[in-house]
């Protein structure tokens, strides 16, 4: 049964079911929905369209706690993010293994964006222990929280105000099964590595954003500048979303955005040099049908890649902050520049001048 599908336990005189409450009221807090290891069609289906941004805010499993396998009191408690992605990679690594999944409600947010948030958070922990009380279900005071959700988590006051001590698990979810057969995590599993796997999934998402806009600027400039400027402005995109996560460990400076004003500029190159070699323009004009690509072009793609600043781990949020006031205007600057020059070039060849 998947977590769309879970079910409220019933209640029994089983000594060795955890408890809950015959209430009705108290049972609406205390339910433990039912949940398994497998994922189907359906679940990967979605992940898919989460990864294209497919209504990114729907894929969400409703927040309580879960019984995976035949949980019993002395199970392990898990935390969870409410988002789909984040519930089933934790149920589908802890396969063959009783447990209980704590999901918090972090509006949709994965682990780490969540506990950056605040969503996934001490009192949203406290809060979750409480609403389905779990005091009364395992005979343990431990809960295991994920490595990328401890800036939101303070396992003092966790403890303090609910008696659970936060003990945090791995980075990666696969890891969990020797963690819990070992009983503790190793160095190499504190470590968070961020793969080319990791960082182009990432792409389609940020693909997915700006794909409108990039049809219709692409289909102006088709008629009014041709094929060549079509091309330069696909390729600004295609460099700000794709080749940025692909190249981003190998381009050799600290900030996102002179990273993306780098690779702007060498994929700027090749147009400027096409623009400047028109042989029926006048000196005045290649100069300025050069300047505007290498002016725009790494503009754009500065910019998109900024926006991987909240979806990597090269960056904290005190320096994507500094970034955003260091390198925005500087991009504004260069965009808007380069574009007026555009404008110069294209009423020059109205009026014959060019």
């Amino acid at each position: 049964m998947t977590a769309s599908q879970s079910s409220c336990c019933s209640c029994s005189a089983d000594a060795n079911e955890s408890p809950c409450s015959c209430s009705t009221g108290a049972r609406q807090q205390k339910e433990i929905r039912t949940t398994d290891s497998i994922i189907t069609f359906a679940n990967r289906l979605d992940h898919f369209l989460a990864r294209w941004g497919m209504n990114r805010m729907g894929h969400r499993v409703e927040p309580g706690l879960y019984r995976l396998v035949s949980s019993t009191a002395e199970s392990p408690v898990f935390a969870s993010a409410n988002y789909t992605l984040s519930f089933d990679a934790l149920r589908s690594a802890l396969a063959g293994f009783n447990a209980y999944i704590l999901v918090l409600d972090t509006k949709g947010i994965n682990v780490w964006c969540a506990a950056g948030k605040g969503t996934f958070g001490t009192d949203e922990l406290v809060s979750r222990i409480e609403k389905v009380g779990l005091t009364g279900i395992v005979t343990h005071r431990k809960i295991i929280v994920p490595q990328l959700g401890a800036p939101g988590i303070s396992p003092h006051d966790v403890q303090r105000r609910s008696g659970f001590n936060v003990e945090y698990g791995p980075v990666l979810a696969k890891d969990l099964p020797a963690y819990l057969m070992n009983g503790k995590v190793t160095l190499e599993m504190r470590r968070v590595q961020f793969t080319l796997r990791d960082r182009i999934v990432l792409a389609p998402v940020e693909l997915v954003h700006v794909a409108l806009p990039t049809v219709i600027i692409a289909a102006v400039l088709w008629f009014l500048a041709g094929s060549v400027a079509t091309l330069a402005a696909l390729s600004a995109v295609i460099a700000g979303t794709i080749l940025f996560p692909v190249l981003l460990p190998f381009i050799p400076t600290k900030d996102f955005s002179t990273k993306g004003l780098l690779l702007g500029g060498i994929v700027a190159i090749p147009f400027a040099a096409v623009f400047a070699s028109v042989p029926t323009l006048p000196a005045w004009a290649k100069i300025i049908a050069a300047v505007t690509p290498l002016l725009i072009i790494p503009a754009v793609t500065a910019y998109l890649a900024l926006n991987f600043t909240g979806s990597t781990t090269f960056t904290s949020r005190t320096g994507v902050k500094k970034e955003i006031f260091r390198y925005v205007h500087v991009m504004a600057f260069m965009a808007t520049s380069g574009i007026i020059l555009g404008i110069v070039l294209g009423v020059g060849r109205l009026m014959g001048v060019c």
